[in-house]
């Protein structure tokens, strides 16, 4: 019998109402294994973002569990759970009065880490996102361009080493050629690193690119978790939309 994989994230059973009543997710049961990059994928509305929430208890479940190293997030110490987990967001949110390196250093130094150990780290994690310290620690976030800024974003969430990242559209207000550099660069890190991942994404193209698996969201329930191999191929006919949208754009690209 094979060994059931490390299971750092779970849902169970997991449901959300806000206060009108109105439900934004429903009996959802999923599992995202140590190390994998498990990709969000659903319409405007359809409980990605939430999930990501309940995940470091931004929101606590109306029923249900979600478990973060095999202890509901209702046990954690609502500080260390965050700590414990990396935040990486669209809008990126550095703070504008703080250089680059007091941005990447923010959690260590609240970690009460030693100063030359902060200084190691944020000289290691800028090398890591390809922002040589000496080049970019200095500099303030409106002197660097989109795909500076969300470097950053990244390296300050990977700066005290957390083991689980959620990251929520991370690379979509980025243009084209930027986006699709960061996201070559992004699977190779997490080829070296082996981080856990949740992230949430409108892009077919970046889920099957980045992701380990699949996991469709519709109406705040889950539909469905594939290989991208799988979600590629499927003929679900709530999956073949998705499909057929993605291959219509790179039609578009061919001569």
């Amino acid at each position: 019998m094979s060994e059931r994989p490390e299971r750092k994230v779970e849902f169970v059973s997991v449901s959300f109402r806000v206060d009108s009543g109105r439900a934004l997710l429903q009996n959802v049961n999923l599992a995202i294994n140590a190390g994998e990059t498990l990709m969000l994928v659903g319409r405007s509305g359809s409980g990605k973002t939430t999930c990501l929430k309940l995940v470091n208890r931004l929101l606590v479940p109306s029923a249900g569990e979600v478990r973060v190293d095999d202890t509901p997030t209702t046990q954690w110490d609502a500080v260390k759970l965050r700590r414990h987990i990396g935040y990486a967001i669209q809008e990126v949110g550095l703070f504008p009065h703080y250089t680059v390196e007091q941005n990447v250093e923010v959690i260590p130094r609240l970690e009460g880490w030693e100063r030359a150990r902060v200084a190691s780290r944020v000289e290691e994690v800028l090398q890591i996102v390809g922002l040589p310290a000496h080049e970019f620690s200095r500099r303030y976030p409106n002197q660097l361009s989109g795909g500076q800024k969300q470097r950053v974003g990244l390296a300050r969430a990977l700066a005290a080493d957390p083991p689980i990242l959620l990251m929520d559209e991370p690379f979509g207000a980025l243009d084209p050629v930027t986006r699709a550099e960061i996201q070559r660069e992004f699977k190779q890190l997490q080829q070296r690193l082996k981080k856990t991942i949740v992230f949430v994404t409108h892009d077919v193209g970046e889920a099957l690119l980045l992701g380990s698996r699949i996991a469709l969201m519709e109406s705040g329930k889950l539909h469905g978790v594939y290989t991208p191999r799988e979600f590629a191929a499927s003929q679900d006919g709530r999956v073949k939309p998705y499909i057929d949208a993605f291959r219509m754009s790179q039609q578009i690209l061919q001569p």
